[in-house]
């Protein structure tokens, strides 16, 4: 069985992305700009100086874009303070499994270390983890598979004796080239052709990674 299981934050264990998207929907719609769910698809998993060039790529050298993701992460914060933060289904159950089986856990996420921390303390989950390795403590932004083996190389392991789980294209190419096992939970974007090769295990939800995890030969 696996040493080591490393999660993905946005989309897979909290339903973040859709937060994220009304709050640019909204900002977008202060601005008078055309905005939908596909344009924003377009900056899932990416990070932010990825999502900068793509949004004055589609909208112009002058897109205030840092100033709209100061106001954005401004909101969010609000939001997930007054309302709590919208847990995927299957996570406790999954972080529990892992934990009862000796596994250790580890976060990789392109999100900042503050808001990584805040998501975690307010759905009670900051306690399970071994290692946190964020968007400002890497170089290389996935699909490159720096985050992961920093992850794997934090709790100790080698990349083959861990899983990475993710939702995100990229970062299934991230952790297939980390040589990790993959578990893709789907949230926004479904797998494409591309990846369908790099994934170990595609699942509907994180009750059945669990599944996959604990109770087959990985």
């Amino acid at each position: 069985m696996i040493q080591g299981a490393i999660f993905d934050m946005d989309g897979l264990m909290f339903d973040t992305e859709r937060l994220v998207y009304q709050n640019w929907q909204e900002m977008m719609d202060e601005q008078g700009l055309p905005y939908d769910i596909e344009v924003f698809k377009q900056t899932v998993g990416r990070r932010k100086k990825e999502v900068e060039l793509f949004y004055r790529a589609t909208y112009g050298d002058d897109f205030p874009y840092w100033a709209l993701a100061d106001k954005g992460k401004a909101r969010y914060v609000q939001r997930v303070q007054r309302e709590g933060i919208p847990v995927k289904k299957g996570l406790y159950h999954i972080l529990d499994a892992l934990k009862q089986n000796g596994v250790k856990i580890a976060l990789a996420t392109s999100t900042s270390r503050q808001t990584a921390e805040l998501n975690l303390r307010i759905a009670k989950v900051d306690g399970y983890f071994d290692a946190l390795v964020c968007g400002e403590e890497v170089k290389n932004g996935k699909p490159h598979p720096e985050v992961f083996l920093t992850a794997a190389q934090k709790l100790g392991l080698r990349p083959a004796d861990c899983a990475a789980l993710e939702d995100s294209i990229n970062g299934i190419k991230s952790a297939y080239a980390a040589g990790m096992v993959t578990v893709m939970v789907p949230d926004l974007l479904p797998p494409t052709e591309e990846i369908l090769p790099m994934i170990t295990y595609l699942c509907r939800d994180l009750d059945e990674a669990a599944d996959a995890l604990i109770n087959k030969d990985t």
